[in-house]
């Protein structure tokens, strides 16, 4: 075989090798989309929010950023929107989509992140999803980072990331491929109460891009980010017992990811997995005993 046809023939199934497998089962497709007023309302920066044909777009310029959050608390559930990413100078900004009870818990609440890390040109954004567990984010910052590079550009088109929490498991999905999979090991290390949905946008100079080293430059404002097809399948605190029923994540049952599903989050965590605090030496992991 010719050199040149050696090299194609490598480069395509170098290339099949990296595209997405498919899950088999997409858990989105079982929840019905909501309008933003059916779900949510604006927490903050109302007049950096903007409501256009099913989209909401948040920005973030030198006087604030902006947020909006559930109506409702949740136990458990199923939480999805299509996120849109703005492109170039994005260092210092996170745009985010995430659980959390801080509003009802100052001091000791419970967070399940997805938060995009903003980055300057020709660099990859980093999507990375936590888990805090009462208090362990209010000031002995003990996080369950992993953090990813994402094989498209979400900068580029509307992808859909969801959370799935039920109460043995925590998941991470990007276009319904798990990505991530966050078992309930022990109490200690799993969050139990209550909490709302929100979405945001605003400036994390100190630690968003390389560990703080580049700051948000406001000679590119506004930071925008832009959220529509949002989806809620949760089961509400304080609702009737047994009116709630949460999706199924897998053609087996609510809590179980297929041997498909488990083969795909492999291929994104060996190809895009960039952090995972499991692996860091530099942690104390008798702070995280579920590694």
């Amino acid at each position: 075989m010719a050199p040149f046809v050696c090299l194609i023939t490598l480069l395509l199934v170098s290339h099949l090798c990296n595209a997405q497998p498919s899950p088999g089962y997409y858990p989105s497709s079982q929840v019905a989309p909501l309008s933003f007023n059916q779900g949510y309302r604006t927490l903050w920066g109302p007049q950096h929010q903007t409501f256009q044909q099913g989209t909401v777009t948040v920005w973030l310029d030198r006087s604030t950023g902006s947020g909006f959050k559930s109506l409702k608390r949740y136990q458990s559930g199923y939480f999805s929107a299509a996120m849109k990413l703005q492109p170039g100078y994005t260092a210092g900004v996170i745009t985010s989509f995430y659980l959390s009870n801080q509003e009802d818990f100052p001091g000791h609440h419970d967070e399940v992140d997805i938060e995009f890390l903003g980055t300057t040109p020709g660099k990859p954004y980093v999507l990375q999803t936590n888990v805090y567990v009462e208090g362990s984010g209010d000031g002995r910052l003990i996080g369950r980072e992993m953090k990813f590079h994402l094989w498209f550009d979400p900068t580029k088109d509307f992808h859909n990331y969801a959370i799935f929490w039920s109460q043995n498991d925590i998941i991470f999905l990007v276009d319904d491929v798990p990505i991530r999979r966050y078992p309930r090991k022990s109490d200690a290390t799993f969050p139990q109460r209550p909490m709302y949905m929100y979405g945001s946008i605003w400036d994390a100079s100190s630690w968003a891009t390389e560990d703080g080293k580049i700051k948000a430059n406001y000679n590119y404002q506004p930071f925008v980010g832009q959220y529509r097809n949002f989806k809620i399948a949760g089961c509400e605190f304080g609702g009737p017992k047994g009116s709630c029923h949460l999706p199924k994540m897998s053609p087996s049952g609510p809590n179980n990811l297929s041997p498909q599903q488990v083969a795909a989050m492999t291929w994104a965590q060996r190809n895009y997995l960039v952090y995972d605090y499991c692996k860091d030496s530099k942690r104390d992991h008798t702070l995280t005993p579920e590694c």
